[in-house]
């Protein structure tokens, strides 16, 4: 329940009330959210705070709106797993809107970016890539910095 009371912000509360849903697979991927106006019915909230809330939840990276249709539970994709050899340069940040259309990336979810020497850079969505490091580099004497 929204808690009017509270400092939070009524949005944050509803955002936090929905990404529960999602936690405890009440809302499954690729299910339909209640409509806007449903939400605001049901919470008793403006237009404007409920989307604010579903704002926070796609910058989140939890659900996908399309116009004219609604929001959905963000369908979770297939991850793939990238070992990254020393010494290589990995560094996180938000994607272009070219690099986003390309990857297929939602609005929210951060790039991994693997910089190697003599290599092409690679961009990977940090929400489909969980990055491998190999165990001790013996050969390198020992592991690789932190």
């Amino acid at each position: 329940m929204i808690d009017f009371g509270s400092d939070r912000p009524v949005h944050r509360q509803l955002a936090d009330l929905i990404r529960a849903d999602i936690a405890a697979g009440r809302l499954k991927p690729g299910q339909a959210l209640p409509s806007e106006t449903r939400l605001m019915q049901q919470y008793e909230l403006g237009r404007v705070a409920v989307r604010q809330a579903l704002g926070v939840l796609r910058s989140e990276g939890l659900v996908v709106t399309v116009k004219r249709e609604g929001s959905y539970v963000r369908p979770q994709s297939p991850v793939e797993r990238v070992t990254v050899e020393w010494p290589t340069e990995v560094t996180a940040r938000m994607p272009s809107p070219d690099e986003r259309k390309e990857l297929d990336i939602p609005e929210g979810v951060p790039v991994f970016v693997l910089n190697q020497a003599r290599r092409r850079k690679r961009v990977l969505p940090a929400d489909r890539t969980v990055l491998v490091w190999p165990g001790r580099l013996s050969d390198k004497g020992g592991d690789p910095p932190a």
